[in-house]
């Protein structure tokens, strides 16, 4: 029976152990990623993976916690005290975490945490391969394990694994800086589906794949040692529908009641916060005495409630964080204080799921002003908590949620002064700006919750299939294939041109048919029982000028164009538009003009930026930040980005070589076989849509959607010319007399050998 299980990994388990003296308690682990993925293990039969939240204990105390652990399908890693002080507090939370969120003054690089990380990750590889059993899904999460993926990988070759970063991934000249950056990268590329929060941060792990490792990502895809990951963007949601009902229940009505009460006639302004560094919280104090100061009438008039939850007190870095917050909240109270209160409630502990809920509802104001986050759920919980469609969400620019929380007002949290200045205006925001702009941020983050969002990567993690380098028969079966069917069956050929028949050139015009692929091409059309079809990206004009004498049928534009076998005239085979097309021919045309050797080539409803005759290096990170670029501009517009061999090509949506499969299926006889032969991703999609009795062939390296594989155009020109001898080579062999059964075939079409009598009858 296949198993369908969910392996959670994560640093930590969904709970904590803890030994209280009336012996082992369990309680709920908190944060984000603890919250967002309980429900699904819940819910499901699988497993979870992670450290159970203390230094290893005695054998007698462990058995313990395994025992009630295994009750809640939880695996616990148990970590010794040196692990955790080097894996944990050196090399995560020391090195990662700081470099990560760009504050590099934060951390030592030259930690010596590394070999424990390595380890522990290790440990964390071997306690899921223990578990594993056929059919499970790996889910790895955040940067505590980013090594875990390509362990497993070596471990488990056919696992289904995917992997999800938490937090931000740096640029790449911020994450060159770490000495294990190609370790990590390694590391992480072991997964079968990589996730980000936005796509900024995809884009920068890709990059630093490309300027460190020179590893090309086509679109979405990329492959190394064999195999193929893909990346994609999941933002993370909140549990909008339980926090929605939590704030609804009586007892944190009352508490909303009280918080008001206590605060009188002065308006709540909130911030929740890990007691982190990372979270802006000494310049949000800034922004908040900068305000009293301009303005004294406020100081009687706002409370500012700052809850700061404990957070890695162990770590000398928080310890003296947590003193320069608390000493900045006493000078500021000290300075603007009044007979009647202080103008900042501070609050360092950690507080009930129904006491921050309260809170969220009894705010007026919401601050969550991060320097960097990787999302910051904080701000949609304040969101989903709001059922009364009223409060004001200041944001920082520089959380991953500020790109889809278009209804907050954005700050830059290092501008103390325009923060203060936020602040003032969402104080007296009118109150129907104030629930347009929550009714606009509900509709997001209700829609978006964490379902979704777990949903959405599991789904596309799924959608996979199982991770192996791509099963690829030998030449040698292909060959056997070919022939078998040539004997007993028609066979239509669908070819690509570029890269497949004919090798690259520098620059596209330059790469003509050749005498010996006409006398090839000749052969086949002349064959009994052979059909052939070429599918290319090429205009209508090339393919006219050099195959238009031949009884062959052309595709152009990647399938947009038609011309018919034994038809001279062309037919568009779906309505595109191409004025739509040219609108970024600009930003072609300032590539062009940066990139020295790249040129345009327009068609009837594409455009494209080639590169060929760029220098390697510069043009490909050069095509690397265009695609980036398009993906931006064009993600509204009903046009898409299409990469290919060394080209950045801007296309009318849903125009594919699909669209030639498609038309050859319904077109082809019940007994014909469809060969389909091609070298990049657009060829993929043709692939993708044959009947599973077409052969689908990729040329000059694996792909997942291919079964066969050849080296390049000549290994193709050899095998269609197989095609060619085989309607021959009975009469051949018995000539010669070899035996009869020995097939012949030709190294290299050569013309003199067409000139010579070696053509179909």
């Amino acid at each position: 029976m296949k198993s369908e299980r969910l392996l959670i990994v994560s640093n930590r388990l969904g709970v904590s152990a803890r030994m209280m003296p009336e012996g082992l308690r369990l309680v709920p682990s908190a944060g984000g990623l603890a919250s967002g993925l309980r429900p699904w293990h819940e819910h499901s039969d699988g497993l979870w993976f992670g450290w159970p939240g203390a230094a290893a204990p005695a054998s007698a105390q462990r058995d313990e916690i395994d025992r009630q652990l295994a009750e809640r399908r939880m695996v616990p890693v148990h970590l010794s005290g040196e692990q955790i002080s080097g894996y944990y507090h050196g090399f995560a939370n020391g090195v990662l975490w700081p470099t990560f969120h760009y504050l590099l003054d934060q951390g030592p690089i030259d930690a010596c945490g590394w070999d424990a990380y390595r380890d522990v990750n290790a440990a964390f590889a071997d306690a899921v391969a223990r578990e594993y059993r056929a059919g499970d899904t790996i889910w790895v999460h955040d940067y505590h394990l980013m090594l875990v993926p390509a362990l497993l990988r070596a471990r488990l070759p056919r696992a289904r694994i995917g992997f999800f970063l938490h937090i931000p991934f740096p640029s790449s000249e911020v994450f060159r800086i770490l000495p294990w950056r190609r370790e990590i990268l390694h590391g992480v590329l072991g997964a079968d589906l990589v996730g980000f929060h936005t796509f900024a941060y995809m884009r920068h792990f890709v990059t630093s794949l490309l300027h460190l490792e020179g590893i090309e990502t086509d679109i979405d895809r990329i492959r190394t040692g064999g195999r193929e990951s893909t990346v994609g963007v999941f933002p993370m949601g909140v549990d909008a529908a339980a926090l929605g009902d939590l704030s609804k229940q009586p007892d944190v009505v009352t508490k909303v009641d009280a918080i008001r009460r206590d605060a009188g006639e002065r308006r709540i302004v909130l911030g929740i916060d890990r007691l982190d560094y990372t979270k802006g919280i000494l310049r949000r104090l800034d922004a908040i005495e900068s305000l009293l100061a301009r303005d004294p009438s406020l100081r009687d008039a706002v409370r500012y409630i700052q809850v700061a939850v404990p957070s890695r007190a162990d770590i000398d870095a928080y310890q003296q964080f947590r003193k320069r917050v608390e000493e900045r909240v006493g000078r500021i109270n000290g300075a603007y204080g009044t007979v009647g209160s202080v103008p900042v409630h501070y609050i360092h502990r950690l507080l009930s799921a129904q006491d921050l809920v309260a809170l969220y509802r009894a705010a007026d104001v919401m601050l969550v002003t991060p320097l960097r986050d990787g999302m910051n759920l904080v701000a949609k919980e304040f969101v989903a908590s709001r059922e009364d469609q009223d409060g004001v969400l200041i944001l920082s620019e520089f959380a991953g949620a500020a790109s889809e929380l278009d209804g907050a007002v954005s700050v830059n949290p290092y501008d103390v002064h325009a923060l203060a200045d936020s602040i003032h205006r969402a104080l007296t925001m009118p109150v129907e700006e104030r629930r347009a702009r929550m009714r606009s941020l509900r509709r997001r983050v209700l829609a978006h919750d964490a379902h979704a969002w777990a949903t959405a990567f599991l789904e596309q993690l799924g959608a996979l299939g199982p991770s192996t380098a791509p099963a690829i028969r030998r030449t040698a079966s292909l060959e056997n294939l070919l022939v078998e069917a040539r004997r007993t069956r028609p066979i239509r050929l669908l070819l690509d041109y570029d890269g497949t028949l004919v090798p690259f050139a520098a620059s596209p015009e330059l790469a003509v048919p050749d005498d010996d692929l006409m006398v090839l091409l000749e052969q086949l059309v002349r064959s009994e029982g052979l059909e052939v079809d070429i599918v290319s990206g090429r205009s209508r004009d090339s393919l006219d000028r050099w195959f238009g004498e031949l009884p062959i049928a052309l595709w152009g534009e990647h399938g947009l164009w038609h011309r018919p076998r034994w038809s001279a005239r062309w037919e568009a085979t779906t309505a595109a538009d191409p004025a739509c097309v040219m609108r970024v021919r600009p930003i072609l045309d300032q590539f062009v003009a940066a990139t020295p050797g790249s040129r345009v080539e327009i068609k009837s409803a594409s455009i494209a930026w080639h590169y060929r005759g760029a220098s390697n290096e510069f043009g490909s990170r050069q095509a690397h930040e265009l695609r980036m670029l398009l993906g931006d501009v064009l993600s509204n517009q009903p046009l898409e980005v299409l990469e290919g061999e060394k080209v950045i090509e801007v296309r009318w949506r849903g125009v594919s070589k699909a669209i030639v499969a498609q038309r050859a299926a319904q077109e082809a006889r019940a007994a014909t076989v469809i060969v389909a032969i091609g070298d990049d991703r657009t060829d993929e999609d043709l692939f993708r849509e044959l009947p599973a009795s077409s052969l689908a062939v990729a040329v000059g390296g694996p792909r997942i959607s291919a079964g066969f594989h050849l080296d390049d155009y000549r290994a193709v020109r050899r095998v269609l010319g197989l095609l060619v001898a085989e309607r021959l080579h009975a009469q051949w062999i018995s000539a010669e007399g070899v035996p009869s059964g020995t097939i012949a075939i030709m190294s290299k079409p050569k013309t003199s050998v067409a000139r010579s009598g070696f053509v179909a009858p």
